[in-house]
């Protein structure tokens, strides 16, 4: 069987409970042998982070062993030191694991509408498959995608055992997550003083707590 790793990207500032509800989702459909977690060093497409690395590195690891959820984290957007691009990291695991390696990235659905202002964005089937997860507010639906978007994901959309036995080029859209957390909904929150149990897990508020994150 074909060797299958699934990465999941993202700021991570904090790990809220959507990042794991959706890593969770594709660790169960894909079952791969492998469930990666890649933190941002420089997000181009995004403002400063308010956490440094190390805390958001280790508000991860609490995260997932929290929800026991077995991950690597991959700390190569923090030391390339330079703006953030997906289509690089891409290039970085192809490199790794070789061409025969099935290798799914994995989004939520807010993410996909604005695929096409990522840089080289349709080079990413070229080096791996695509997983989608829905989210309340954000449609699959081909209307509410840019419509270059809609073209690819319609032309790529395959069947989980096909994302797990082929190296790349296919899309799989899920419908099943439910979860509608924004990193920026936590910190607003934690900011206002309010309890923030529901969303994100208990081990990483203690976290912020001991460490006086997310102060205004």
């Amino acid at each position: 069987m074909t060797f299958c790793v699934a990465l999941l990207g993202g700021s991570f500032d904090p790990v809220h409970n959507g990042h794991v509800a959706l890593a969770a989702l594709f660790a169960k459909l894909l079952q791969p042998d492998q469930l990666r977690i890649i933190p941002a060093g420089k997000p181009w497409q995004k403002n400063g982070l308010k956490a440094s690395a190390d805390d958001r590195l280790a508000m991860l690891a609490l995260a997932f062993e929290d929800a026991s959820l077995k991950v690597t984290l991959d700390r190569q957007e923090i030391e390339r030191g330079t703006p953030t691009y997906t289509v690089d990291t891409l290039r970085a695991v192809r490199a790794e694991f070789g061409a025969q390696a099935s290798i799914v990235f994995l989004m939520g659905a807010d993410q996909l509408q604005q695929l096409d202002s990522w840089r080289d964005w349709r080079a990413l089937f070229d080096l791996a498959h695509i997983g989608v997860a829905a989210r309340p507010g954000f449609s699959l639906a081909e209307a509410a995608l840019p419509p270059a978007v809609a073209t690819e994901l319609q032309q790529r959309q395959a069947s989980l055992e096909q994302l797990r036995n082929t190296p790349s080029g296919h899309a799989y859209l899920a419908q099943t997550l439910d979860v509608d957390i924004s990193a920026t909904q936590v910190r607003a929150a934690l900011q206002r003083g309010e309890q923030a149990n529901s969303l994100i897990s208990r081990v990483v508020l203690d976290y912020i707590q001991q460490h006086n994150l997310y102060k205004i």
